[in-house]
């Protein structure tokens, strides 16, 4: 499983997920991508079951790139324990997923295996997500951001 080699500390606070993702949001090595839709905490196990399962449906043909990794680490109290005596021990490492994030990428397989096996692989994850080609995602995300030079230009003609 995932896990980082270090860390400066053992045990994290929980933080908030509020927000679109920053930086991961466009499809960088791969022609097809999965991205997700609602924010939630991806445990490392799952991250795996989702690898392994695009990985036997594409037949080891193509390329998978994995664009999340789980750098924060959860704590939980045994069962039967009771309120306080501090924070609990840790469990296991999660990834961060706000809306918006690539998470997984295929490149080397026609479209039809990609969206198959990302939908595979989307059945193991704990949240919505959609699959995009490149270039749609690409364009989604100028529109978001303003970047539409074409309509720009002929606006001002």
């Amino acid at each position: 499983m995932l896990m980082p080699k270090r860390t400066k500390y053992r045990k994290m606070q929980r933080g908030r997920m509020k927000g679109r993702t920053l930086r991961g949001a466009r499809i960088t090595a791969g022609e097809f991508g999965l991205v997700a839709l609602e924010p939630c905490w991806v445990k490392s196990n799952q991250i795996e079951a989702a690898r392994v399962t695009a990985t036997r449906y594409m037949k080891r043909l193509g390329k998978f790139f994995v664009k999340i990794f789980p750098d924060k680490s959860y704590t939980a109290k045994p069962i039967g324990t009771r309120m306080g005596k501090g924070k609990g021990n840790l469990e296991g490492w999660v990834a961060v997923v706000k809306p918006g994030r690539v998470m997984f990428e295929i490149s080397g397989v026609s479209e039809e295996v990609a969206r198959e096996a990302l939908r595979l692989a989307s059945h193991k994850l704990p949240l919505a997500t959609k699959f995009y080609r490149k270039a749609d995602l690409d364009a989604e995300m100028d529109a978001r951001l303003g970047l539409n030079k074409e309509e720009e230009h002929a606006n001002e003609e």
